[in-house]
C-alpha cells in the first residue's frame, strides 16, 4: 500500500489547506516580482513547511535538477555547511534560480550556523534559501533576522478531519463521524500523523468500512465506553468510580494524556448541547451514533458544570510536565468530587 501522506501531499497552491495566510503572502511576492534571498518557515511537525516550501520552488519555474533538500540532522556540521556554500556559488543548471531548502534547521552546530550566516548576508542573486525549523527558539536571531519568516500554524481539527474523509473516500474507505474525528483528534494538528494512522486503520481493516471501534483498536486509543465511564462517574462525583477509570488506563497502557483530550472532547460537546439547542445539529455530525446518544443522556441532566471543565483543562495542561502522569488528572477528580 502506498504512503498516504506522500501520495495526497499537495503540488499546487490550491491543494495547501489550512494555512491560507503563508500561502497568499508567498504566492504576492512571486507575482510582484518581490523575492527574499532566504526564508524561515517554523511550525510543528505536518504542518506543510517542506511542502510549501517545495510548491514555492515550483512557482519559480525551477526545475528538479535545481532545487536541492538538505536535512539538517544528518548534515549539521560545518564541513556541509563550508561545502554547501562552494555549491552556491555555481550557476543553476537551467533555471534563474537553486533553491535550497534545509529541514530540521535547529539542528545545525554552531561552527555551522556561523558559516551559513556568512553565506545569508551576502548570498548570489541566483540563490534563494528555504530554513524549516520545529523549534524556532533555537535558530539564532542573526539567522531570523536575515530571513523572511513564516508560521505555519497547527490546523483546525475540522479541517483535518475533512481532509481524512476526503482522502479515505479517494482511496475507495468510508469513515464513520467518530472514526473521522478520533482519527483528527489523535493526529494533534498533523496532517502527517493523521493520515499514517489512517494508513495503519486501513490497512487492517476487513472491509471499505471505517469505524471508531476499529481506530480504538489499532490505535489503542481509550474505548469510547472508558472515556464514557469516567465522564458519568465525574459528573455525579463519584470520586471511587472515576478514579478507577484513570488506573484501568494506566494498566492497559493508554496514555493518560490522550485520555485525558477525549475526555474533554466529550465533556465539551456535553457543554455545548446543554447550553444551546442550536449547538445539538453540529455536535451530532461530529460523533457516532453511540457517542451521540451518551453525549444527549448526559446534557439532559444538565449537570456538567463549567468549573469541571476548567479543572480538567487545568490537568490536561499539567499532565505534560508531571513527573507522575496521572497525578494531575487524580487531583482533578479529588477536586471535583469533593466540591
Amino acid at each position: 500500500m502506498p504512503v498516504l501522506y506522500r501520495t495526497h501531499r499537495p503540488q499546487k497552491w490550491s491543494e495547501v489547506i489550512g494555512q491560507d495566510s503563508v500561502v497568499d503572502t508567498l504566492k504576492d511576492g512571486i507575482t510582484n516580482k518581490r523575492l527574499a534571498h532566504a526564508y524561515l518557515f517554523s511550525g510543528s511537525r505536518g504542518t506543510g513547511k517542506t511542502t510549501v516550501a517545495r510548491i514555492f520552488a515550483k512557482a519559480l519555474d525551477t526545475n528538479d535538477e535545481d532545487v536541492y533538500e538538505i536535512d539538517a540532522a544528518s548534515n549539521r556540521g560545518i564541513d556541509d555547511i563550508r561545502e554547501l556554500r562552494e555549491h552556491v556559488s555555481v550557476s543553476p543548471f537551467s533555471s534563474a534560480y537553486k533553491v535550497y531548502i534545509i529541514d530540521e534547521v535547529h539542528m545545525l552546530s554552531k561552527d555551522a550556523w556561523n558559516a551559513l550566516l556568512k553565506t545569508l548576508e551576502e548570498p548570489p542573486k541566483h540563490v534563494i534559501f528555504i530554513l524549516a525549523t520545529t523549534e524556532l527558539d533555537k535558530v539564532p536571531d542573526t539567522i531570523i533576522s536575515r530571513c523572511q519568516t513564516f508560521t505555519f500554524k497547527k490546523p483546525a481539527r475540522e479541517i483535518i478531519r475533512k481532509e481524512i474523509v476526503r482522502i479515505a473516500k479517494k482511496e475507495g474507505y468510508d469513515l464513520d463521524a467518530g472514526a473521522s474525528d478520533l482519527v483528527a483528534l489523535l493526529g494533534d494538528g498533523s496532517f502527517r500523523d493523521a493520515l499514517g494512522m489512517l494508513e495503519k486503520v486501513i490497512s487492517t481493516s476487513a472491509d471499505k468500512k471505517l469505524t471508531r471501534d476499529e481506530v480504538e483498536r489499532i490505535t489503542g486509543a481509550p474505548r469510547a465506553g472508558m472515556v464514557n465511564a469516567f465522564i458519568e462517574a465525574l459528573i455525579t462525583r463519584d470520586a471511587d468510580k472515576a478514579l478507577k477509570c484513570v488506573s484501568d488506563a494506566e494498566v492497559a497502557g493508554i496514555s493518560i494524556s490522550t485520555f485525558t483530550v477525549l475526555v474533554l472532547e466529550k465533556m465539551r460537546f456535553i457543554l455545548l448541547v446543554q447550553s444551546s439547542a442550536s449547538s445539538r445539529d453540529s455536535v451530532k455530525d461530529r460523533v457516532s451514533p453511540d457517542d451521540w446518544q451518551f453525549i444527549d443522556v448526559q446534557a439532559a441532566k444538565k449537570l456538567l458544570k463549567v468549573s469541571m471543565l476548567v479543572s480538567m483543562l487545568e490537568a490536561a495542561d499539567r499532565i505534560g510536565r508531571a513527573k507522575i502522569e496521572q497525578l494531575p488528572l487524580e487531583m482533578a477528580v479529588v477536586g471535583i468530587c469533593a466540591a
